[in-house]
């Protein structure tokens, strides 16, 4: 398990895998007072919270599946990148996608935040991508060789019949 320091402004105000079997860490509503959202409406929801994330990794904010089924609370810009060198204090852009409107209230559990392992990619530029086609294909990045294997695979099972 990676260890992710957080500073929160609030004690005991960390994230919180709710089940044993959680992916992702629900966060808290960080505000003073309930906080209305219109419908088609984008806030920033303040979480209180600073994450020192290990070079290599980064946290993903998600929505809770309750909060954008039930009431159309959702992220704008799901999932929400927070690279390893953020610092500043973590905000969860929410859209009300709903007919009515939305209350957040204090330390309402506003969102997930999972941590992922990432890798940089060293990027060519090439004059023409089908002369790199084998060099492509050896790593496995060609869609037609996915979509290939795709019908392959449903064929077998007679979904194509």
């Amino acid at each position: 398990m990676k260890q992710i320091v957080i500073k929160s402004v609030i004690e005991g105000n960390v994230p919180k895998y709710m089940t044993s079997g959680s992916a992702g860490a629900d966060i808290f509503a960080y505000i003073s007072s309930a906080r209305i959202i219109k419908p088609m409406e984008r806030a920033i929801i303040p979480t209180g919270l600073k994450a020192a994330i290990p070079e290599g990794y980064e946290i993903q904010l998600r929505p809770r599946s309750g909060l954008s089924f039930k009431k159309g609370l959702t992220l704008i810009n799901s999932p929400g990148t927070i690279d390893s060198d953020y610092r500043d204090e973590i905000g969860v852009i929410v859209i009300n996608l709903g007919s009515e409107d939305i209350t957040i209230n204090p330390n309402d559990r506003i969102a997930q935040m999972v941590v992922n392992q990432v890798v940089q990619a060293k990027f060519e530029s090439v004059s023409d991508i089908m002369k790199n086609r084998a060099k492509i294909q050896c790593l496995g990045l060609l869609d037609d060789i996915y979509l290939l294997k795709f019908n392959t695979y449903f064929s077998k099972m007679g979904v194509f019949s």
